[in-house]
This record gives structure tokens, C-alpha cells and sequence, in this order.
């Protein structure tokens, strides 16, 4: 068992261009206040972005995809948008966006922002303006303002029991922050009795779609960034902006919202696909054609619809994004999304990480073994067919971070328990503590930058950049190489678009999936060395035994002989 490319697979590029870029794409999402900080304020911005924009550039990735940096109120760390079409003071400004849009296609990296369509901020002018409206207004039209229950009161019309003590919302949905996802619009008024949907935060109203002028708007927004040469959108929520007509209780006792999966009433409506049909012909009438992808957490078979022909052309794989190290799971959830694949034409968008989920490192059981898994899961990631999304710190093996208490500040955390701060804590590129591991550009000795929103583990430095880049064993180096090769199999055919991947498990726990006829990826997830069969090893997260077995918690990618 060779360990090394065929010298004919190096020196003899055939060179042919891909019909869609993305399709092979591996892009890099930038969670922007915990980048790099450019003005010392402790919070990561545009200007930290585009100091450190070579940086990504250099890992050999395809673009970024930046998470949102619009004015924002910061409730959901500005997921809860004010104005869809500016740029948060927080972050910098529009004509820094401007360079930072002309620097990442100069060298070589496509930009796609986030757009919240799901819903807005309680501070959103239009939504202000329905406040003030009034019930049955037609500003209030572009949300879901009800009223409650009518027969909550007395006799003489005066509220009662549980209405006296605030009402009772119109059904019995919860957000998926924790409690109900209804709040009164003016709950010391007597006579406006309406509620407002938020299936998020009180502080994220979300949006009417069955009012055509909804759509309207987001189309405004979508042709603004379009026209400044944005290359996509990753669409947040995507398949939750309709609900159900009428809006009836969730068949849940609970009527809680299991992100946004399990409940019928709140999302995957068959007219959510209009909306996308629309923005697809709206994306083609760009040259090049802009790219849409979907955040759709549904089951493989739900979410592949959502990337048919004349949609999205991507949706991230939920289903693979959230599994632990487990071979049955990775088996059953890759021939479910190749199942689906065939089914609607879409290969699957894989990814491990983002903002949301705790850290791969963690998630594979923490310490040296998680480390191990995490390194194994991503060069296994990066072999599978389709296009691939890597998370900030991923390339690095970064662990979840326990926050302190007293420094958490996830909405979630507040309402439901669950925090995603840990995921978020800012990157280390430098070893020196003391300078915020180089996380703010500007801090000197003498002049040091305020504290990281989030506050650095004091063992943070061990995984700095600066270190792993002189480091030919580090994870960096690793992923490095692994995308290096990758474009490389791309170039040469022995990747293309139309493959498929076949699970399957065979001795030893040893996880397969087979792309083609002359590539495999394998997984060791057992606790003893297996053999791999004849062939190559193009690349391996760990060094292979000396007998060329695959070690536990290793991965390779194997191209027939």
C-alpha cells in the first residue's frame, strides 16, 4: 500500500473548467466579531477581515462566507437585522466592505454574505411602523400579528384569568430559544390585543411571506448586494418562512420546536419553493450566476427539494453537520443524502462545523482522541463529493471553549440553556497572551486592545496560526495539503460533479464511502488497526502504520490501482 501520488497524478494536470464553480467549491465561513479585530475594540470587524483576508486565501480555499455584519441591535449577535442593506458601525463601514469585496476577488476568493429572511429585529423600521399601526393594519400585515383567544374574557368584555395576567397567544408554538414564540405587541394596552410571531428571540419578529410585499422587499435586497458584485447568499432558516395558513397548534403536547424539523405548522410549506424559483431566476440574470444556499434543517429526503433544478443550488447536509463518532451513523446519513441525490440531482453540501454546533473536537470526545477524530473527520469530509464548507478554527483543531458563566451571552443561554458561545470564542494567532493572541491588530504593549467580547482560554496560544504554520504535522498543515489535493483530483477528472457516494461498513468498524470506481474514502472508527484494500493512499489525516494499516481515529483517501 502505497503513501504517495502516482508522480503522473502530480506532474499531468488535464486542466478543464468546472460548469459551476460551486460545485466542487470548499468555502471558509468567517464568524466576523471573532475573526480578527482591527480597531482594538475587543470586537472582530471588516478591517480585521481584510488585513487577514490573505490568510485564507493561502489555506487554498474557494470564498468565504461571511455570517452577518448588518446593523443589528446584537440579540442574536446579529441575526436580528435592522437594515438589510448597510453595514454595522460594529464592523466598519460600506466602503470598507467595498475593498474587502474587490481584495477577496483579486485574490482568487468568491464573497457570499448571510440574508435573514425568516425574520428581522424588533428595531427594524417597518416593523416599528406596525407597532405604531395599529391592529389590522397593513403594516402590521408584514408580520404575523393575531390576536389572542376571544373568549378569554368576562361577561361585561373585561380580560380574565389568564388573559388579566397577559393573555394567551394564539396557539401553543414555542421558540427555539426556549418559551412561547408569541409576545405582545403593547402589553399595557387595553384595546390592541395582538400578539407578534417570533420563532426565534422576542426581538426577532418574523416576516409574512403570504404578503406578496414581503417578497418584494427581499427581492430589493437581494438585487442590492447582486449589483455589488456579491458571488451568493447563504440563506438563513430557509425552509421556515412559511407557516402554516391559519397558523394551528403544533400537534406537539409541547408544541416545542425541534429545530425547526419536526414541527409541520412552522416550516417546509410547498410555498417556501416559489420564493426560491424567484431568487434562482433573479441569481441567473447575473453573470456570472449568483449562488444560493440553503440552511434547510430537514431530513435528507425534505431538504434535498429544496436544491432541485430550478432552486437553491446548495443545501447544508443537517444531517451529517450534527453526528458524533459513530460508523452506523455516518453510514445510514450518507446513503440517506446519496438516496436523495439521485432522487432531485444536487450532490450533498457537507460541513462539521459552524457557529451553532459545538466544536467537532469535543463532539468526538474531547482531549488527544477528539483532536484525532476531528483531524480524520475533516479530511474525510473534504474527499466526499460535493462542495464542503470549513468553519474558522476548524482548519486549526480548535476545542469548544467552556465560557464562564458570567461571560456568556448567547440569547440561547438566557431562554433555553443551551449556549453557543463556545463555538465563537475568538481566533488564536499568536501565541502571546498578552496581546489577545493576536486577535487585535492594532494593540501594542503599551497600548493594548480591549478584551475580547469573549474571553481566550489561557491555553489558547498552543493552537496559534503563526504556530501551526511552521508546524508541517499541525492540523493547518494538514488541511492545507488536503485542499491542495483536492483541487489537484478535481483538475485532473478523478473528481467530477456526477459522483455519488456509497456507504457502507466493513471490519474493524472501518467506514467506506465509495465516490467512484477508482476513489474511496476511508474512516477508521474502530478501536483496533484495519487494512485497507489495494491501492494508493493519496493522503491520510495520521501518518499510516508501518505495515500501512489505518491506526484508530485516522482517515484516508485511496485511489485504486
Amino acid at each position: 500500500m502505497s503513501e504517495h501520488p502516482p508522480v503522473s497524478l502530480v506532474e499531468e494536470a488535464a486542466l478543464t473548467a468546472a460548469a459551476d464553480w460551486w460545485q466542487s467549491a470548499v468555502i471558509y465561513q468567517v464568524y466576523p466579531r471573532s475573526f480578527a479585530d482591527g480597531d482594538g475594540d475587543g470586537v472582530g470587524d471588516l478591517a480585521g477581515l481584510i488585513t487577514r483576508l490573505p490568510y485564507i486565501a493561502s489555506l487554498g480555499v474557494d470564498g468565504i462566507w461571511i455570517t452577518p455584519f448588518q446593523p443589528s441591535p446584537q440579540v442574536d449577535q446579529g441575526y436580528d437585522v435592522t437594515d438589510y442593506c448597510g453595514v454595522d458601525p460594529l464592523f466598519g463601514t460600506m466602503e470598507q466592505f467595498d475593498t474587502l469585496l474587490e481584495l477577496g476577488h483579486s485574490l482568487g476568493l468568491r464573497i457570499l454574505l448571510d440574508v435573514v429572511p425568516n425574520h428581522c429585529s424588533s428595531e427594524h423600521p417597518l416593523f416599528r411602523q406596525a407597532l405604531a399601526a395599529g391592529p389590522g393594519s397593513p403594516e402590521r400585515d408584514m408580520f404575523h400579528f393575531v390576536s389572542g383567544p376571544e373568549d378569554m374574557s368576562d361577561d361585561d368584555g373585561a380580560p380574565s384569568g389568564a388573559a388579566a395576567a397577559g393573555g394567551v397567544p394564539p396557539n401553543n408554538w414555542q421558540s427555539v430559544f426556549g418559551g412561547r414564540a408569541w409576545s405582545r405587541a403593547n402589553p399595557d394596552s387595553e384595546s390592541d390585543r395582538d400578539w407578534y410571531l417570533h420563532l426565534f428571540s422576542a426581538g426577532q419578529p418574523d416576516w409574512n411571506w403570504r404578503n406578496p410585499a414581503v417578497g418584494d422587499y427581499f427581492d430589493g435586497v437581494l438585487r442590492f448586494w447582486f449589483d455589488k458584485g456579491v458571488d451568493g447568499l447563504r440563506i438563513d432558516v430557509a425552509h421556515a418562512l412559511f407557516k402554516a395558513d391559519g397558523l394551528p397548534d403544533s400537534p406537539s403536547a409541547s408544541g416545542v420546536v425541534d429545530g425547526l424539523r419536526s414541527n409541520p405548522q412552522v416550516s417546509d410549506q410547498e410555498e417556501v419553493h416559489e420564493v426560491y424559483r424567484r431568487w434562482r431566476t433573479l441569481a441567473e440574470k447575473y453573470q456570472p450566476h449568483r449562488l444560493l444556499v440553503g440552511e434547510v434543517n430537514l431530513e435528507p429526503a425534505r431538504a434535498a427539494r429544496y436544491t432541485r433544478a430550478d432552486e437553491m443550488q446548495q443545501a447544508f447536509a443537517f444531517s451529517f453537520v450534527k453526528l458524533g463518532w459513530d460508523p452506523a451513523a455516518w453510514a445510514a446519513v450518507g446513503n440517506e443524502l446519496e438516496t436523495a441525490r439521485q432522487l432531485h440531482g444536487a450532490t450533498p453540501t457537507w460541513a462539521l462545523e459552524n457557529h451553532d454546533i459545538v466544536r467537532s473536537v469535543t463532539r468526538f470526545g474531547g482531549g488527544e482522541i477528539g483532536s484525532a477524530r476531528a483531524r480524520a473527520a475533516l479530511v474525510a469530509l473534504l474527499g466526499l463529493p460535493g462542495p464542503a464548507y470549513v468553519y474558522q478554527g476548524q482548519e486549526l483543531g480548535l476545542p469548544e471553549v467552556d465560557v464562564p458563566l458570567e461571560a456568556r451571552v448567547d440569547p440561547m443561554w438566557a431562554r433555553g440553556g443551551v449556549c453557543r458561545d463556545g463555538a465563537r470564542v475568538p481566533l488564536p494567532w499568536t501565541g502571546d497572551a498578552a496581546l489577545n493572541h493576536g486577535f487585535s491588530l492594532g494593540e501594542t504593549e503599551t497600548e493594548p486592545a480591549a478584551e475580547p467580547w469573549l474571553p481566550t482560554p489561557a491555553d489558547w496560544g498552543t493552537y496559534a496560526i503563526e504556530r501551526q504554520q511552521q508546524d508541517p504535522a499541525s492540523s493547518l498543515a494538514l488541511v492545507t495539503k488536503a485542499l491542495e489535493l483536492r483541487r489537484l483530483l478535481w483538475k485532473n477528472e478523478v473528481f467530477g460533479p456526477n459522483d455519488g457516494g456509497i456507504w457502507r461498513i466493513e471490519a474493524g468498524n472501518l467506514l467506506i464511502c465509495e465516490r467512484s470506481a477508482d476513489f474511496f474514502v476511508a474512516v477508521a472508527m474502530g478501536t483496533e488497526p484495519v487494512q485497507l484494500r489495494a491501492g494508493t493512499v493519496l493522503l491520510s489525516a495520521s501518518p499510516l502504520a508501518e505495515d500501512g494499516w489505518l491506526q484508530p481515529n485516522n482517515a484516508a483517501w485511496v485511489l485504486r490501482d
